[in-house]
This record gives structure tokens, sequence and C-alpha cells, in this order.
């Protein structure tokens, strides 16, 4: 999957966005890093995406999947790393 296109919307100041950040940086998975307070697009992309709520991290795969908010489970299981 380090070649797979993966885009995080999150916030610098979100803990779980961090949490979301260190455990790509750690499997060593690329992704663009969209901040969410810097960019009115990604914003609304989000609240669209998550019925109103301003969730983050708000998470799209190459496959138009979305994870919102997941745990390090849930991103374990989508990403196939052990």
């Amino acid at each position: 999957m380090e070649n797979q296109s993966v885009t995080i919307f999150g916030t610098w100041w979100c803990g779980d966005c961090f949490r979301t950040r260190q455990f790509f940086n750690k499997h060593k998975i690329n992704y663009q890093w969209v901040d969410i307070d810097e960019d009115q697009n990604a914003e609304e992309f989000v609240i669209k995406t998550n019925h109103g709520n301003r969730s983050v991290p708000t998470i799209l795969f190459e496959d138009g999947s979305i994870l919102v908010e997941p745990t390090n489970t849930q991103l374990h299981e989508k990403l196939g790393v052990s």
C-alpha cells in the first residue's frame, strides 16, 4: 500500500489526527495531509462527508472508501499492515 493515494483531512491540534499521522509514518505509508483549518474546500468536504460534523481525521482512500476517526486496529485492518 506504500504507493496508494491516501488523503488525511485533519487539524494540527487534533490528538486523533496526530496519532493517525504517527501510524502512517511508522508504517511508511504515503499520504497527503490537508489541514481543514487552512483549506475551506477541504473543511466543506469533511462536513458534507460527516453529515454536518467537522469530524477529523477523515481519511479518503484511493478506492473511494472513507474512514472517520479510525482506531489503530481499524487502520491495521484497512491497510493490511502488521
